[in-house]
């Protein structure tokens, strides 16, 4: 080896010795850690020492006196590829959502609901409902609807407001008081649905605390026969199985 191919070598090995320097160096001077306070809210991401989700901390009747109706027909603009809300509407990957507040869960005839949501019993409520829309893998572990859930609490207060305007018009419930916590109006759960440690449906969702449902995989399968495919759902899972 001539003195011309030494000196190349060793200019070389000079320069990968000062990268790998450098590369040490700016590891230990930019490091990189969860800043105390986040810029922006990221969706799925919880803050530091978080114990639940909003579904817990904030009861849905302490929203509804104040939610937007118009504003929750925006947001059911998320559920239209899959359920249609007006009288005598067709069933689409997801039933017809007509007078659906305080209707028996499953109860539209001929719809294949899973075992998993029917399993959980009783009425769609106000907290049943809240509690579902949080999170419906959390409300009934195995159920077919794909949809990750709505993070944001007002979000699910108007669009709850929304649905209960389009044929079923409960009366809204009285504002809880401080520190109060939603109930499951007596209804247990059983079989596939039942979650470790929770008591029900609603505690299942309240307990989690990835509630806040912007990390859940949209891993759900559409009802056999679906017309349609939910695109948002679709790009969702596939960005979560990367």
């Amino acid at each position: 080896m001539d003195n011309r191919t030494n000196t190349i070598a060793g200019w070389v090995l000079a320069g990968c010795g000062l990268a790998l320097g450098l590369s040490i160096v700016g590891g230990m001077v930019f490091h990189g850690e969860r800043p105390e306070k986040m810029g922006y809210a990221i969706e799925g991401v919880e803050a530091e020492g978080g114990d639940g989700g909003e579904a817990a901390a904030v009861p849905i009747a302490a929203l509804l006196g104040t939610a937007d109706a118009a504003k929750g027909a925006e947001v059911f603009k998320k559920c239209a590829s899959c359920h249609t809300i007006n009288a005598g509407g067709a069933a689409g990957i997801g039933p017809n959502l007509y007078a659906t507040m305080g209707k028996p869960l499953g109860h539209q005839a001929g719809f294949p609901y899973s075992d998993a949501l029917k399993s959980v019993g009783g009425n769609w409520d106000w907290d049943k409902m809240n509690a579902w829309l949080t999170s419906p893998r959390k409300f009934a572990n195995g159920t077919k609807m794909s949809f990750a859930g709505l993070s944001n609490a007002q979000d699910r207060a108007n669009v709850i407001l929304y649905l209960n305007q389009q044929g079923s018009n409960l009366p809204l419930p009285a504002a809880p008081a401080a520190g109060a916590a939603p109930t499951d109006g007596g209804n247990t759960v059983e079989g596939a649905s039942a979650a470790p440690g929770a008591a029900n449906a609603i505690d299942a969702v309240a307990q989690d605390v990835k509630s806040e449902t912007g990390d859940i995989a949209n891993t759900g399968t559409p009802a056999s026969g679906a017309p349609s495919v939910d695109p948002e759902a679709a790009r969702k899972g596939a960005r979560s199985e990367k």
